[in-house]
């Protein structure tokens, strides 16, 4: 999560290797395992991505989405509207603040040329939101698919077919 073109900067740098960052060169073990030891190789397929979740981030979106090394921008949608003023995600009151933030966002990803992710809930709730400009979705969470399947295993096991 990053507020400023200031902490994307940071992020960037924390990301790459010297010159162009900061990154340690002891530390790429597991990249080394895929894609060797250089440092520049591997800064080449090291993707930098933050989050844009609050309103200092909105005011400062422009110049975050232009900061030379920046791969992505990602949205998690609740605390977005959270900081729209939801009270919970999906509250009405923030809904029309939310969609017309992530248009905002959306748009200055594209002008910078560098992509744009949210988090979404389910399978058509990314395809609406690719459809809108995002060039990537994470959908749902390892822990929810985890128990929504357990749950589908466990009516089984009950006799009573599927959840």
């Amino acid at each position: 999560m990053v507020e400023s073109a200031e902490q994307a900067r940071a992020m960037v740098r924390a990301c790459r290797h010297h010159p162009a960052g900061t990154r340690s060169l002891g530390g790429p073990v597991r990249a080394e395992i895929r894609v060797g030891s250089v440092p520049a190789e591997i800064d080449e397929r090291v993707a930098c991505v933050v989050m844009i979740e609050t309103a200092a981030a909105l005011d400062d979106l422009e110049a975050i989405c232009a900061t030379e090394g920046l791969d992505a921008v990602y949205v998690g949608p609740a605390d977005l509207s959270a900081a729209l003023g939801a009270r919970w995600f999906g509250d009405p009151a923030a809904a029309d603040a939310l969609e017309a933030a992530l248009v905002r966002i959306t748009e200055a990803a594209r002008r910078h040329g560098i992509a744009c992710g949210i988090h979404v809930l389910d399978g058509e709730s990314a395809a609406k939101r690719l459809a809108e400009g995002f060039t990537f979705a994470t959908v749902s969470s390892d822990i929810t698919h985890l128990q929504q399947v357990a749950a589908e295993h466990l009516s089984a096991a009950r006799g009573s077919g599927p959840a």
